[in-house]
């Protein structure tokens, strides 16, 4: 009598500890998020801005790592748009608030209020611009983003209050280009206007010369003067989509 045959097992998915690696790597972001809101709090706005750029190292990793381990989940997707908000919508806007708020406070009533209402209207564009991503995450075209991302909008916004906070006194014109940056960023990411997706750059295309002599130069630029180097290149990104943009519509506009 021939014993039964033991059914095959399942392939066994990934490792506990793979599976958690992205969700770690969100925990980093939101982390560093966390920090710099305390060091704003602090007075300190160097690392304050520098830790929302190291969320953004963080930020870019985790999504990555979940897709080469093949760990991607409902949970981790839910819990990086969380970290994006604190690290990308609230912490940039509390660093700007917590830098120019007190100083152009005492140009009166109505310029703090501005800079209150410039604030907060950052964060409800982040929230609203990380909603409509996650609504419309399998429908839009994977090559870009539909409005600014909430990263690159942190960077702006914490690219300038890094470079401003080296000054000893900007006065009413450069606090009020503080907030006028925040209500820039916030109307640029809830803007229909297409932004390119780092993420979905092709590294085998003609453009090798780009990607491997002009990002490490720029990469060296931006360690040798950190918030010089970052707002140029984030008011670069920032701007020249809306550039294009219009630049292609006039161009419809003249062929038909």
């Amino acid at each position: 009598m021939s014993s039964p045959q033991t059914a095959p097992q399942p392939p066994s998915g990934p490792r506990r500890g793979i599976y958690l690696l992205p969700n770690v790597l969100t925990t980093a972001c939101l982390g560093c998020g966390f920090f710099a809101i305390v060091s704003a709090i602090n007075g300190d706005f160097g690392r304050a801005s520098a830790a929302i750029f190291l969320a953004m190292i963080f930020d870019g990793l985790d999504g990555r790592v979940a897709r080469w381990t093949r760990t991607e989940s409902v949970f981790g997707k839910e819990y990086d748009s969380l970290a994006d908000m604190v690290a990308f919508g609230v912490a940039p806007a509390l660093v700007a608030y917590k830098w120019g708020f007190a100083a152009i406070a005492e140009y009166g009533t109505s310029w703090a209020r501005f800079g209150w209402i410039a604030s907060f209207f950052y964060v409800a564009c982040a929230a609203l611009r990380l909603a409509r991503f996650n609504a419309r995450a399998s429908t839009v075209d994977k090559r870009y983003f539909e409005g600014l991302p909430s990263p690159s909008a942190a960077g702006l916004v914490s690219a300038y209050v890094w470079f401003a906070s080296e000054w000893y006194d900007l006065g009413l014109a450069g606090l009020v280009l503080t907030f006028a940056v925040c209500l820039l960023a916030g109307v640029m990411m809830v803007s229909g206007i297409p932004y390119p997706s780092i993420k979905q750059i092709d590294w085998n295309a003609r453009m090798k010369f780009f990607y491997f002599v002009i990002v490490p130069i720029s990469l060296a630029l931006v360690a040798a003067e950190p918030p010089t180097m970052l707002l140029i290149l984030f008011s670069i990104y920032v701007l020249l989509a809306p550039v294009m943009y219009v630049i292609r519509r006039v161009r419809r506009a003249g062929n038909g």
